[in-house]
This record gives C-alpha cells, structure tokens and sequence, in this order.
C-alpha cells in the first residue's frame, strides 16, 4: 500500500478559500433536492419512549469556544538573477526595491489558558510566518504574539489578549485507550469551525517525517488540511491530543489520522512559556531497534531494547561506561521498547535531571547513573565575526536516521551576516570551503584553517545552496 504521510498544513493562497464556495453551494444543492425528494425524510426525535437520544451537544458547546482558527501572512522574497543585477536595474531604470510575494495560510489552534491568552497549535502552521491573527467562535478576530515554537515535535504556543476566553482544560493522556471515543473539532479547508467524531484506533505510533518525537494517537475522526493545531478531546470535553497529521494515498481524509498527546504538548508548552524554547539535553547516545536478527545475536526478543550504535565522546553515557553494543532495557524507571521509545524518554527529561539507565550487555543486566547534559553548541562569534548572530549545534536524530551528517544552524538573528545572506534557522551545513564536514568538531576545524570569504554548502528541504560570507 503506497501511503504518503502529510501534515494537516496551511492552505496556501486565497485560490482555495475561493474554490470552497462552489463547493459548498454544490453540496447545498444536492442535500436540497434529496430533501425535497424524500418526503418521507424527518428530524429524529428528542426522546423514543421517553429516554432522550444521546448527543454530543452539551459537551460541544462548552468546548468549541475554545478552538480558535489560525490564519498567517509570510512575505516570501522573489529573486531573479535579472532584477538582482543592479546594471540591469539600472539600465532599465527598474527601482532598487525588495521584490516580495505573500503567502497565506490557515490552520487552527486551542486556547489553554483562559487567563493569559495562549494558545496551543502546530509548529507548521505558523512556521515563518510574518503575520498572525486568530479568530475566535464569538466572531472575533485578534492579531496573535509568537511565544515560542517546537519543530522536534510540530508543537508552537502563540499569545492572544486575555479578554472573554474559555480554555480547554488538559487530559491525562495516559489514561487513554483503544477504542475510547473522541471528538475533532477544527478549521478543515478554511470552511469554519467543523465538528467530527470516532474512537482512539491506536496508540504509540511513530514512523512519520521529519520529527525527532513522536508518539502519535491514531484516529479515524475525520479530520483534513485546515485542522493541524486543532483539539481532540474526550467524551468529558478534555483535550487528550493536537491533531497534527494525515496518512493519505489521495491528500484527503482517508480515516487515519495523527494526534500529539496531551502529555507531550503539556511539557513542551509549559517549556515554550518559559523559555521561548525547549532546552532539552542529551546522553550522547545515538541507538536504533534491535531488529530480529539483531536480537537473535543478543539472545533477546524483538521490541525488547534500543541498540546503542554510536557515542559521543565525553558524554554521559561514555564517562559512565556504556559502550556499542549494548542494549537499552530500562529509562529512568521506563521500560524502552524501541528507538523512538529511548528518545521520547529523553526528550522529555530535563537539563541536569539525574536517571538510572539500565542495559544488557553480555548476557547480562546492568544498571549506571546519567545526568542530562546540555546538547552541544556553538557560537559563531567565537568561530568567526563573520558568524556573529549565529549559533550551531550536532544534527538531531531525525537527521542521523537519515544518514545526514553536518552541523545545524540552531538559531540566527535577523540583521546577522548569513541572514542577509539568505540563511535561515534549521540549514544544514554540510561543507566549509569546499570541505566536507559531518560535526562541530570538522566545522571548528575547516574555520581555523588560514582562509578569505567563507564558503559555506548549505542543505535545505533536500536542495544544496553555495553561500559566500565575506
């Protein structure tokens, strides 16, 4: 089966907010001429023998004021190697002026805090977006502050003013199951506010692209593009996870649909609020499933460990002695099936968190005492002042699982050098002055040879750019 996962993204444009109104008015019509065709049809009762009929409705009026749909504006820079020319510009007399287009989208959100305003949706809605405003049920409509995004895991917290709001209180995700009923409630295709119902299909899923943490709940609520950031709740009107992505042959809705727990956005969102960010750490280790095979060699089950592949040098798990070869059992009292199952655990451990990690390593079980370190980092200041404003950091797993190697562009100021170079936060550099480079320890080294401009090999969205840094 050829299925191709998609996130739940903005619709791009004003074309397709257009194109829905046929639709709708199509759809009007049909549901019209069955109707006055079908005499026989009518409105269910409000009770049969005397027992009302169930309904969602109580609950749904009490939720839906606090799902708000998200719109943004990104002002893309348009580049044509004419109009960039300036003897060009000049001999057509074409004005010195940026050449930008702007880009729409929409997607939804959830108020979580009634009393200062934040809002809880998608990193890919709102990613690079120069624009932000949010709509509410009552009609409102209100531009929205950025607080802080989380690519890692698709999770952004932006800021409304806190005047006549209700907020979603959280579920405890852990406490959800297989075959609970549960409720969508979005923005799907710019249509407006939009209810759909069905049950938890599965949970612990994983395997989606381009995220370093994940732990989905599987869904067959319907829900399309337009509903990423929006909530789905149980039947006691609390938010157990944010509807995030699709696996679809078509584009459309196909009754498998991805939600991030509600555990997962509490930790990131109370991060995002008090940092800007989520300072994770790390324990230097790089691990992958033990598959069948791999197993049979360590005398173990499938699904029973994480197989520690690589370490870092000077880690935690180095200086306490763990080595390849051996096998993730036990996590700071979490049992660690898989790969992904040893990085969510660390992810959501906190700088300086001490854990007992537990391993098997010749037939038998050990046990070493970790603390979170701080992932490594450096500052392009100290690197080159033609790096001043940026910072770099090791590639996340996302990246490694992808056999990528080079140096991430953690963050950058807008006024730096590379920025007006056209770099952005999350390139990937891959090469310095025509060398390759897989680490901060090759980057250090390629900027401390005698050089002029810097040329840097920049990947992004899986195209390669060359940047001159004079």
């Amino acid at each position: 089966m050829n299925l191709v996962n998609i996130h739940l993204s903005e619709l791009h444009n004003s074309k397709m907010e257009l194109n829905v109104k046929p639709i709708v008015q199509k759809t009007i019509l049909i549901l019209t001429v069955v109707l006055l065709s079908s005499p026989v049809l009518a409105g269910l009762p409000a009770a049969v023998d005397g027992r009302p009929l169930p309904s969602l409705a109580p609950v749904l009026k009490e939720v839906t004021p606090s799902v708000v749909n998200v719109y943004t504006q990104t002002r893309v820079r348009v580049r044509s190697p004419l109009l960039d020319d300036p003897i060009f510009r000049r001999f057509f007399n074409v004005p010195d002026a940026p050449r930008e287009r702007v880009s729409q989208s929409l997607g939804s959100g959830v108020i979580v805090d009634a009393e200062k305003g934040y809002v809880l949706t998608n990193n890919h809605v709102i990613a690079r977006a120069d624009e932000i405003s949010v709509g509410l049920k009552d009609g409102r409509s209100m531009e929205a502050k950025l607080i802080g995004t989380d690519p890692d895991t698709d999770l952004a917290v932006i800021q409304i003013p806190a005047e006549g709001l209700t907020a979603l209180p959280l579920a405890e995700a852990d406490d959800l199951q297989v075959g609970d009923f549960v409720v969508a409630v979005g923005n799907p295709f710019g249509l407006g506010q939009t209810v759909t119902s069905g049950i938890v299909s599965a949970l612990g899923r994983t395997g989606l692209r381009g995220l370093e943490f994940q732990n989905f709940i599987q869904t067959d609520a319907s829900i399309n593009p337009g509903n990423s950031g929006g909530a789905l709740i149980n039947l006691r009107g609390e938010l157990v996870g944010i509807n995030s992505a699709i696996f679809t042959p078509s584009g459309g809705n196909v009754g498998i649909g991805f939600a991030i727990p509600s555990s997962m956005a509490r930790y990131v969102m109370n991060q995002l609020i008090r940092y800007g960010e989520v300072r994770r750490g790390t324990l230097g280790m790089f691990v992958q499933d033990l598959t069948a095979e791999l197993a049979g060699a360590f005398a173990m089950d499938k699904g029973q460990g994480a197989l520690v592949a690589e370490l870092a040098a000077d880690s935690a798990a180095d200086d306490a002695g763990l080595q390849p070869g051996d096998v993730i059992i036990r996590m700071a009292g979490r049992k660690i099936k898989d790969a992904q199952d040893f990085y969510n655990a660390e992810g959501g451990l906190a700088l300086g968190e001490s854990l007992q990690v537990e391993y098997f390593r010749d037939g038998k079980t050990r046990r070493a005492k970790l603390v979170i370190r701080a992932v490594p980092k450096l500052v392009g200041a100290e690197l080159d002042y033609r790096l001043t404003g940026a910072s770099f950091t090791e590639l996340g797993i996302r990246y490694k699982q992808n056999n990528m190697s080079g140096v991430l562009l953690d963050k950058l100021e807008p006024r730096s050098r590379l920025a007006r170079e056209g770099l952005t936060k999350g390139d990937i550099i891959t090469g310095v002055n025509r060398e390759r480079i897989r680490n901060l320890a090759d980057f250090t080294t390629a900027l401390e040879k005698p050089h002029g401009n810097i040329l840097l090999q920049i990947r992004r969205g899986g195209r390669v750019y060359i940047a001159r840094i004079e």
